[in-house]
């Protein structure tokens, strides 16, 4: 739908009417920090799915740990003894 300049001029001074000279501005911010906030949300959706896309495709392999049992073991015994004294 194309829009002559008549048909503007129109819309212009019905938005005048409607909403005073004063409310336009205020208006006009409201509506572009909107537009803002529904980019920035579309682009935060994007990039959690890309995200999760990602992790699904290379699952991450399970880490085999370095710890001897007997290591293991005396920080269990450390952490218990530490449990009791406090």
């Amino acid at each position: 739908m194309n829009f002559g300049t008549t048909e503007i001029i129109l819309i212009v001074a019905v938005l005048f009417l409607l909403f005073g000279a004063t409310r336009l501005p205020q208006l006009a911010k409201s509506l572009g920090q909107s537009r803002k906030a529904f980019k920035d949300g579309l682009r935060e959706a994007e990039e959690e799915e890309k995200a999760e896309q990602q992790k699904l495709a290379s699952p991450a392999a399970p880490q085999v740990s370095a710890v001897s049992d007997e290591a293991l073991e005396d920080e269990l015994r450390r952490r218990a003894e530490a449990k009791v004294e406090n």
